[in-house]
């Protein structure tokens, strides 16, 4: 029995659900979005509350029944409040500037790196080098900040590149001299 499939999904107020066919609409505040619900998996609407349920108990399909849950309220949340990930640039010199849709970063390269916002993201740039990827799909705003932290990722070195924001990145010593060896003692018999 999946305990996060059973959980109902309560609709706030301002956001409208629609359920055809196989095909859910979320439409809030913010925006809309939608997604192709599995056949195996059922989705019910009755006052305010939402219930997934699914068709039988296979493997795949009790995988499919939290699954199609949580993206649904993830769905709902980001239409009502939105999705937001934090970056940082760490670096002497490294620098981030946003105009419009666009960020253009300044890491380390012989030229800038300009990045141009996906439809439904947005890039706010604060102290030049914190960025603020804001959207209503979760899993765009994932996506177009991993992009922007593979630019230039962590170095385990120095620490230098984009990451996210309080991130740990857990430094290598790098060379170290040993004392002893290699160096005989010349002469000695």
């Amino acid at each position: 029995m999946s305990r996060i499939g059973n959980l109902p999904i309560i609709i706030p107020s301002g956001v409208t659900v629609e359920v055809s066919g196989h095909k859910l609409v979320v439409n809030g505040p913010k925006g809309i979005l939608g997604m192709k619900v599995a056949q195996e998996i059922k989705v019910e609407i009755e006052n305010n509350l939402i219930r997934v349920k699914r068709k039988n108990d296979q493997k795949r399909v009790k995988a499919l029944h939290g699954l199609t849950r949580n993206l649904i309220a993830n769905m709902i949340e980001g239409v009502t409040e939105g999705w937001t990930k934090f970056l940082e640039l760490q670096g002497v010199g490294f620098r981030a500037q946003s105009s419009g849709d666009k960020l253009t970063l300044s890491v380390g390269y012989s030229h800038p790196v300009e990045i141009v916002a996906p439809p439904g993201i947005n890039f706010e740039v604060s102290d030049n080098t914190k960025i603020k990827v804001s959207g209503i799909d979760k899993q765009l705003v994932g996506q177009v900040a991993a992009n922007i932290k593979a630019i230039k990722p962590p170095d385990v070195y120095k620490g230098k590149g984009i990451r996210m924001m309080g991130e740990y990145i857990r430094k290598k010593l790098g060379k170290t001299g040993k004392i002893g060896v290699g160096a005989g003692v010349v002469g000695a018999k």
